[in-house]
């Protein structure tokens, strides 16, 4: 019998030998003695692994903590378990039940359920519960249980949403989580035990509370809600549930039933009375003439800036759409990021100036000849368009810095009326797993950047965490200041483009860096029956990622 194995640990120059079979909890613990509790996760050759697998292979394992985006994620979904399992225990006789519905901040919006109440009373003693769960370090263990016995399972204990989900489910079996007698799934991988899940809180907001998560510092950041963020995620949630489409199962349900047409022209009919309440609202001012239109990647912004557009003329006004891509500076005068490329996302990158000239003398009456950028040589065409205001006239602007008053500072603030667009998700997988706006944005530039840019999803993948840096420091700051918010997800969206990105998703090799993000994109999708596409507009935002637009898009 083989009795240790060869490991080389966090690219370590020498291997160890490790006795054969001992966990990976046991060897952190050995590598990073005192401090073992801050690796949550490990990648064992190549694969994405809880500290609770045994170590039976020769090769490499590269050790996780809460600041990498899988450790986070770990941590965050045993913290949600953590929580569930502390209500269970200070309330045995209610069956009482916490909803996770959307990621606000550095946390989750939680609501309970069966009419119960937010009391400080009530979060003072879970918080209580939570850190005394910790302090007994209860291990978190993973057992196979058929998928029709753990639905079931869900079933007695409250929790219809998760016998939905997994009542859609093709495997045969499903790994279901444990803490001492209460159970759970999750949508992807745990620590090992509650005590690994220290820092955290809970805050009291609206109806129910926010569970909040460390930040990189490992600290917890003082809670400052995104109040506008949270009202458009709100209303999307209770339209959804008005709907009786707001979670995975539920969206199966009506496929299922055959309801496929009958939710597309629901959620066009929303989305355009939306669009219209916006038109209504910048036509009702016009001294409005910039409507500056800012987003993070995938949100959809061309679709919609086009659609905008169109209710605007129904309102009597002008639109004329300007990319503020047509005003970066040539190639050559571009500013370098912290590792010396060209910063092509940063505000430096623009001619701030001529923009501010332009816009000013537009608004003063003049005309003006606004710059073309030309992409394949990197620098301003010696052409232009020609501009000139009149009083029904108005600009569309879209570009990254649409937001930032910094872009427009010369511009006085009731000629702007600024839009944050965003795909925001209504659903849930189910009680106790958001599903990540994150993910739906990366996989409808998956399915879009395969079809109009021949890139794939490897490609595609491994420069997403740059795009999602850029948004964090470009965009998401300013998405407050924003005059209006409009939520660019459709309720259908992930069963259409499941048709579309499965295929690319399964192109990726085991052996390439992205196959575990891969992987857990694939098991999202899993979740999901497909639906059709035939009965989709022309018009439709989601026609701007799957083809068949009618818009130049």
């Amino acid at each position: 019998m083989q009795e240790f194995t060869t490991i080389r640990i966090d690219g370590e120059e020498e291997p160890r030998q490790v006795p054969y079979g001992q966990t990976l909890v046991d060897l952190a613990k050995k590598v990073y003695a005192e401090k073992n509790d801050e690796v949550v996760l490990a990648v064992y050759n190549g694969k994405l692994t809880e500290l609770t697998h045994q170590v039976k292979n020769d090769g490499d394992i590269r050790f996780l903590s809460v600041k990498n985006k899988d450790g986070e994620r770990a941590y965050r979904r045993s913290a949600v378990f953590l929580m569930h399992k502390a209500l269970h225990d200070i309330c045995p006789d209610e069956k009482a039940s916490v909803f996770v519905q959307f990621s606000l901040g550095d946390g989750y919006y939680c609501t309970l359920g069966k009419g119960k109440k937010v009391t400080k009373k009530l979060l003072s003693d879970l918080k209580k519960r939570m850190k005394q769960l910790v302090e007994l370090d209860l291990p978190i263990t993973k057992s196979i249980y058929p998928t029709s016995d753990a639905a079931e399972l869900f079933a007695e204990a409250g929790m219809p949403d998760k016998e939905k989900l997994l009542h859609y489910r093709a495997n045969s079996s499903t790994n279901i989580y444990e803490i001492d007698g209460v159970h759970d799934y999750f949508y992807g991988y745990m620590v090992p035990s509650t005590r690994y899940i220290k820092t955290f809180d809970l805050v009291p907001f609206d109806d129910g509370f926010v569970l909040q998560f460390p930040g990189k510092d490992g600290k917890i950041a003082e809670f400052d809600p995104p109040k506008k963020l949270f009202s458009i995620l709100k209303r999307t949630r209770e339209w959804a549930s008005a709907m009786d489409i707001d979670t995975v199962g539920a969206l199966n349900d009506a496929i299922s039933a055959g309801r496929t047409k009958e939710i597309i022209l629901m959620q066009e009919a929303f989305m355009e009375e939306r669009i219209g309440s916006l038109a209504k609202e910048i036509a009702s001012d016009r001294s409005r003439k910039f409507i500056m239109i800012a987003g993070p990647s995938s949100s959809g912004k061309t679709t919609f800036s086009k659609r905008l557009s169109i209710q605007l003329r129904a309102r009597g006004l002008t639109p004329h759409a300007v990319s503020l891509d047509n005003y970066y500076l040539n190639r050559d005068q571009m500013p370098l990021d912290e590792n010396g490329q060209k910063d092509f996302e940063a505000l430096e990158g623009l001619d701030i100036e001529l923009f501010n000239s332009d816009m000013t003398r537009l608004l003063n009456g003049e005309k003006v000849t606004l710059p073309i950028f030309d992409f394949t040589v990197g620098k301003r065409s010696a052409e232009g368009i020609p501009m000139q205001l009149g009083k029904n006239d108005v600009l569309v602007l879209e570009g990254i810095h649409g937001l930032n008053d910094a872009l427009s500072y010369t511009l006085p603030k009731e000629s702007k009326y600024k839009i944050y667009i965003s795909a925001l998700t209504q659903l849930s997988i189910d009680e106790h797993n958001p599903l990540s706006t994150t993910d739906g944005r990366l996989i409808r530039r998956i399915v879009r950047d395969a079809r109009t840019r021949g890139t794939t999803a490897e490609e595609t993948i491994a420069m997403w965490d740059s795009v999602h840096r850029g948004e964090k420091k470009n965009i998401f700051p300013f998405q407050e200041s924003a005059d209006a918010m409009f939520n660019s997800a459709l309720i259908y969206e992930m069963a259409v483009l499941k048709l579309y990105a499965q295929p690319q998703l399964y192109a990726i090799k085991p052996d390439s860096p992205q196959y575990s993000e891969a992987k857990r994109l694939l098991k999202l999708l899993d979740y999901f029956l497909p639906m059709p596409t035939e009965d989709i507009a022309n018009t439709s935002l989601i026609r701007e990622f799957i083809g068949g637009s009618c818009f130049n898009v």
